[in-house]
């Protein structure tokens, strides 16, 4: 049984999603927010391909936010090793700040392109 706070999400999601996909030249970086992970990956939507994915899963001790900005500066690393300088910015449905904020700062001062 899903929550209001989880339909408004839906919602919010799926407004995003019709706007933007990714292509072989900018892929989409999806961001998933769990209560105690954050995972992100590098999609290409027109042939349904994850090119690149991380997560917070064996970090060591520290609190979410820092670890949410650790895999950013990971998946930028692992995307420029792809070839991967431009991404379109996929938040999933979850307001930009806090964990997700970080995630995409932690990427751009990685390297990557939004």
């Amino acid at each position: 049984m899903t929550t209001l706070k989880e339909k408004r999400r839906l919602r919010i999601k799926h407004r995003v999603r019709n706007k933007i996909s990714g292509t072989a030249e900018m892929p989409r970086m999806s961001v998933f927010r769990s209560n105690k992970q954050i995972y992100v990956q590098i999609i290409n939507d027109e042939t349904g391909k994850t090119l690149a994915a991380t997560s917070s899963l064996g970090f060591e001790k520290m609190n979410k936010t820092e670890q949410a900005a650790k895999v950013g500066e990971k998946i930028a690393e692992i995307a420029l090793a792809a070839g991967i300088t431009k991404v379109v910015f996929d938040r999933n449905g979850y307001l930009y700040h806090g964990r997700v904020q970080e995630l995409a700062n932690g990427a751009r001062k990685g390297g990557l392109k939004f």
